[in-house]
Order: C-alpha cells, then structure tokens, then sequence
C-alpha cells in the first residue's frame, strides 16, 4: 500500500476524531458539572488532543517529507496557510479549558463544579473555525489559492 494513501488515511480519521471528540464535549458540558462528569471531558480531551498532534504530525510529514505534492504546493498556498492559522487558533482556544478540566477532575467525584462561561465559548469557537477548515481543504484541494 502507498505510503502517502496510509498518511492521508491517518490525517482524515484523525481529522474526524477531533470533531467527534469537541461535539461530545458540547454535548456533556453544562452550566453545572460533578467533579465524575469532569473527570469523563479530560479523557475525552485527552482523546482530543492526541487526534490534533497525530494530526499535525501527520500534516507536516505530508508538507514536509517528500509525501505526495510537493512541498511548494502547500508552501505557496495562502489557503493552506488560512487553514494552518485556523488549526492553530483551535488548538490555542484549547488550553484553557483542558487546564480546567485536568484541574478539577480529582476530588469528591458528586461534588458539584461550576463552569466558567469562557469554556463554552471557546469551544464553540473551535467547532466554528472547524466548519470553517475543510472549506479551505476544498478549494486548496482545486489548486486555489497556489501564488508559485
């Protein structure tokens, strides 16, 4: 099998399993949580977070390591630079609130914990510029955006 259609594979599932893992966080967050409930988002970040670093490991080996395009492809595409900046303010909008939830997870796991209202925005932002990102994918994928 193709080393890049294995690349490609691991960057799509990966890919999936970030939005799979902020819609599930969406759905358990409330204004009120017990410490339980928290300690269940910090493994589902958990989860979140090492999709977004297989993510970006496998993105930069497809820019970077003779995989596929060319690496002038990607580096004279201002889409592709669009959607990068975007990742990287998702991943930005995530420390926040994984500090929170690794920060309260441990305790009396019924204790009730109030959540900032900042965490429900952030992530909302995340799923936002998320719906932004394969737009960009899409039209980089038609060559648009490529200046070289």
């Amino acid at each position: 099998m193709n080393l890049e259609i294995i690349l490609r594979y691991v960057h799509f599932i990966s890919i999936f399993t970030i939005v799979g893992t902020l819609a599930s966080e969406h759905l358990i967050l409330k204004k009120e949580l017990k410490r339980a409930e928290i300690g269940k988002l910090a493994r589902i970040d958990m989860v979140y977070g090492l999709a977004a670093m297989t993510l970006l490991i496998v993105g930069l080996t497809l820019w970077f390591g003779s995989v596929g395009k060319p690496a002038v492809y990607y580096t004279k595409n201002w889409i592709f630079h669009t959607k990068l900046t975007l990742f990287l303010i998702v991943g930005l909008l995530s420390i926040y609130p994984t500090i929170f939830f690794v920060k309260n997870r441990k305790g009396n796991p019924e204790e009730i914990v109030a959540i900032p209202k900042t965490i429900f925005m952030m992530l909302r932002m995340e799923l936002l510029l998320l719906f932004i990102i394969p737009m960009l994918a899409g039209l980089m994928s038609r060559g648009i955006g490529f200046f070289g």
